[in-house]
């Protein structure tokens, strides 16, 4: 539920400030009039309205509600593509390359942190978790495939050297996908260090089950080490 509290010089002038902040109508609220206002004396003793707006609100609405007015406050001129099913809200943003850019930022991390603040909006006084994706351009494809050449690529390098690499620090979800990429790998093992926000993965050889067999178990297990550029 939304509440707006909203004053005007009459009833009816309160109430339409709060609908045209909440972008609705009379039938999809409730209204509570909080003070009536007083016209006074020659203007002296005058007392606005005050009325109090309720509305009912799904989670797509609160997600675009809170996204649009962090857009707005920050001067970022896009577009909202939302849905919600399976308890699952999932908003597009979509504007040119500059303002995407903005919404984006240094490898993503505005994305991830308006992701993350909408989710706490969104679930704020609800029953059921509601899983909030918020995207870009495919942003997040796009980096989740960057992020599995990585891994490959890495686990390529660690197999033929013998010798762990620490990657550059990850957000839960992207360390995920590192460690969903190379799970199934024979050869390697990955696991994380280090405390938030500067936790990173470190990719490893199971040098104890392979032993000195190892780099010959790297060379013809091609199946399951796919390795790009290797």
């Amino acid at each position: 539920m939304i509440i707006v509290e909203k004053s005007g010089k009459t009833i009816d002038e309160a109430v339409n400030e709060a609908l045209k902040e909440l972008n609705t109508t009379r039938e999809n609220v409730e209204i509570e009039v909080v003070n009536e206002g007083k016209r006074g004396i020659l203007g002296l003793g005058a007392e606005d309205a005050v009325v109090r707006v309720k509305m009912e609100v799904t989670p797509l609405q609160k997600a675009e509600k809170y996204l649009k007015d962090v857009m707005e406050n920050f001067g970022i001129d896009v577009q909202l593509n939302g849905s919600y099913e399976d308890e699952s809200v999932r908003v597009e943003i979509v504007g040119d390359s500059e303002e995407v850019g903005k919404v984006i930022g240094r490898r993503g991390d505005t994305l991830d942190a308006l992701q993350y603040l909408t989710s706490l909006v969104v679930n704020k006084g609800e029953e059921n978790y509601i899983r909030v994706n918020i995207d870009t351009e495919n942003y997040r494809g796009k980096r989740e495939e960057t992020l599995i050449k990585l891994a490959k690529r890495t686990a390529g390098i660690v197999a033929r050297t013998r010798k762990s690499i620490t990657l550059e620090p990850m957000n839960p979800n992207e360390r995920r996908i590192i460690h969903s990429a190379l799970q199934e790998y024979r050869n390697v093992t990955t696991y994380s260090t280090g405390k938030d926000p500067h936790r990173c993965i470190v990719i490893t050889t199971k040098k104890k089950e392979y032993g000195d067999d190892y780099v010959s178990q790297y060379r013809y297990n091609r199946k399951e080490n796919e390795i790009a550029g290797v």
